[in-house]
């Protein structure tokens, strides 16, 4: 199994790791599209103002453009280290023992704007870019990004979806490949917004610990059922994650 996690928009700065190596991260056959993604954001970083207007900033995220300009030679953390915010936060995965890292690096892949899907530990520097910005000097995101992340992830085994549309859209599972989308609900079956991210991040987190083998719907639904995690089927293809509001 693998799961794929959509990022965030927040990151934490810095880190100790060497300068990104596009040769080192997850689906190498993904290097064409990082390199022309990464060639754009820094070419863009070198007008602050229209960077800042491209991507959106405000006058207090205005620094954002500068971790734009040093992709290339900015340090790095693992993926999974470098996102913050609430998923992340419930992750916690620099909390997590060894096995359990292990395991993220295995099996968690987070979809990034600027590098397409990398591991949980892929080393990568800081950034600014969203799903929906569309860059000068290549096409929009979505067509950028999803027929090779496509078919990048084909023999990737069962994936468990847990992303948000707008990083679907750059990178849909072909139909060929077992797959599940996970949507959080209440018991009564009302979809969650804010709580969704926390009870994503907590499940992540506890398949690291547990470390099951799950290769299939069913496999997944019977493991939950063992650890107490209400999951169930909706339509096909589709999880619900059964959470309190």
């Amino acid at each position: 199994m693998k799961i794929l996690l959509p990022p965030s928009e927040t990151k934490h700065p810095g880190g100790s790791g060497a300068p990104l190596d596009l040769d080192a991260l997850a689906l190498p056959a993904l290097r064409p599209e990082r390199e022309a993604v990464v060639a754009a954001l820094v070419a863009l970083a070198g007008d602050a103002a229209e960077a800042q207007r491209v991507l959106k900033l405000s006058d207090r995220q205005a620094g954002d453009v500068e971790h734009n300009r040093m992709l290339r030679t900015a340090q790095t953390m693992p993926a999974a280290d470098r996102y913050t915010g609430v998923l992340f936060d419930a992750l916690d995965a620099p909390s997590l023992d060894r096995a359990a890292r292990r395991w993220l690096g295995a099996h968690v892949l987070i979809h990034s704007a600027p590098f397409g899907p990398v591991g949980a530990l892929d080393p990568i520097p800081a950034y600014r870019l969203a799903a929906g910005t569309s860059l000068p000097g290549i096409r929009p995101l979505r067509r950028h990004w999803a027929e090779p992340t496509s078919a990048a992830l084909q023999g990737s085994g069962f994936l468990l979806d847990m992303r948000s549309e707008a990083y679907v859209a750059l990178g849909p599972i072909p139909d060929a490949v077992p797959s599940a989308y996970v949507r959080v609900v209440t018991p009564t079956g009302r979809a969650l917004n804010h709580f969704n991210k926390k009870a994503k991040g907590e499940l992540v987190r506890m398949l690291a610990e547990q470390r099951p083998r799950i290769g299939s719907i069913g496999a997944l639904l019977r493991w939950a059922a063992r650890a107490g995690v209400t999951m169930r089927t909706s339509e096909p293809g589709v999880v619900e994650l059964v959470v309190d509001d």
